[in-house]
């Protein structure tokens, strides 16, 4: 019997652990799940005879190793500052790896010994970074392959609420961890480059600068670009596109919204508030404001707004931005802690709730003298609270690539993305059978080169 170990139950895994364990009959697997919650893992498991709910510490080397040295296969769902510990031990063990994260400078440094192991660490194959790739590379290869020129080539990802459960001002639930949702897009410059001039946004103008775009039966969003798209000519194989850029989707008003917060400063993490302990959600806001003896906290943030963006005023009010008698609590905070405090009581799912993933591509490309334009479209919604889009997307590639991986269909070695063929097809097939599709639509377009 072949053996799985997943390192972490977390949100992400909880589609991961269903597949594999729904499959493993089948495959003559046993699903090992690590997790510092015992109780976790066994409800993730739900008593299948093929799966093992397991204890302790995955962070320690000491302790994971035995467990690695028994599998023929380890799945990181760890935080990913841990991902090239865990890929040292497997390299060390020679079982094989995957993570759902984006490589680091010191995993692509592993190649090598990954090579020299003979196992492959299979990274960034969730879905941002993941299905991503996939879908991309798909249609890039597609259009290389009929010797066609690829000139432009955009990007956009967003997990999203469903549209019948978006209930709230702000269009937005977290579907994923709040933390990240809060500091995006800080720690530099966004970079991309549009018709052969680099362009950069500072996160200061990062949500003031946005691309609309509509999907047919889901309507607009707004997208904000991504820290590194530069990055993806590279990996892509297009080294000389004149246009790259990959943005974050939000519904419109989000993004405007979000935008107060970053002037105020309320999303800075690089500093703690002195007693932030004792602050209601009231004083915090009020911390950002000027003082005035005769103006109220909720005419300040006024003020603040000017008339160009008083409309945004009700989506504060609806977070309880004005509560001035429930401490939020936290000692030692920065003020994107305490943002997230706030938020996240207001914004989280509901178990009635289901949530919906977003991926949105655009490439223009000439050939025969004329250009094209393809867009490719996805929208998956959830299951439930639990079998989130968020879950599905991230679980279900990973999971069928530790499939092919463990039953020796796919025999890449060293530190790899799923940008090849053998890899991207079996993959975009199957996900296509769990309502994981893109639509393309080509066009000709009218100017000629």
């Amino acid at each position: 019997m072949k053996i799985i170990l997943i390192l972490g139950a977390g949100l992400s895994s909880s589609t991961l652990i269903r597949y594999l364990l729904e499959n493993s009959i089948e495959n003559k697997w046993q699903v090992r799940v690590v997790d510092q919650d015992i109780n976790l893992a066994k409800r993730k498991i739900n008593q299948h005879p093929n799966g093992v709910a397991l204890s302790f510490n995955a962070l320690s080397s000491e302790e994971r190793m035995p467990e690695i040295e028994k599998a023929d296969i380890v799945i990181s769902m760890l935080p990913a500052r841990f991902h090239v510990e865990v890929a040292l031990d497997c390299i060390a063990l020679k079982t094989n790896l995957i993570t759902p994260s984006y490589i680091s400078p010191e995993m692509k440094n592993l190649d090598a010994a990954a090579k020299s192991a003979g196992i492959v660490i299979m990274n960034e194959i969730g879905v941002d970074p993941g299905i991503d790739h996939m879908s991309a590379m798909k249609i890039i290869h597609e259009i290389k392959k009929k010797g066609g020129d690829l000139h432009s080539f955009k990007s956009y990802c967003g997990g999203l609420i469903a549209p019948e459960y978006d209930n709230n001002p702000w269009n937005y639930k977290f579907t994923w961890n709040p933390r990240n949702v809060v500091v995006a897009g800080q720690g530099g410059a966004s970079c991309f480059i549009d018709h052969n001039e680099y362009k950069y946004i500072p996160y200061n103008r990062l949500f003031g600068r946005l691309m609309r775009l509509s999907i047919d039966g889901y309507g607009d969003f707004d997208g904000y670009a991504n820290r590194d798209s530069l990055s993806y000519r590279k990996t892509y194989g297009i080294e000389n596109i004149p246009t790259i850029f990959r943005g974050t989707l939000r519904r419109p008003g989000f993004c405007q919204a979000w935008n107060v917060f970053i002037e105020l400063g309320m999303t800075d993490d690089s500093y703690k508030m002195e007693n932030s302990e004792h602050l209601t959600p009231r004083s915090f806001l009020n911390a950002f404001l000027p003082y005035h003896v005769n103006r109220s906290v909720e005419n300040k943030l006024k003020d603040f707004l000017r008339d160009e963006r008083i409309s945004l005023f009700e989506r504060f009010e609806w977070l309880g931005l004005f509560d001035g008698t429930t401490p939020l609590g936290i000692e030692n905070a920065s003020p994107a802690q305490l943002l997230e405090k706030i938020l996240v009581g207001k914004l989280v799912l509901s178990e009635e709730d289901k949530d919906m993933l977003v991926m949105h591509h655009e490439f223009e490309y000439s050939f025969n003298g004329q250009n094209y334009q393809i867009t490719s479209s996805m929208v998956n919604i959830g299951e439930n609270h639990v079998y989130t889009s968020m879950s599905n997307t991230v679980g279900l590639p990973v999971a069928i690539a530790a499939k092919m991986i463990v039953n020796g269909s796919l025999i890449l070695k060293g530190v790899q993305l799923p940008i090849q063929p053998e890899v991207y097809t079996p993959i975009l097939e199957e996900l296509a059978e769990y309502n994981i599709q893109f639509i393309e639509k080509e066009v000709q377009l009218d100017c000629k080169i």
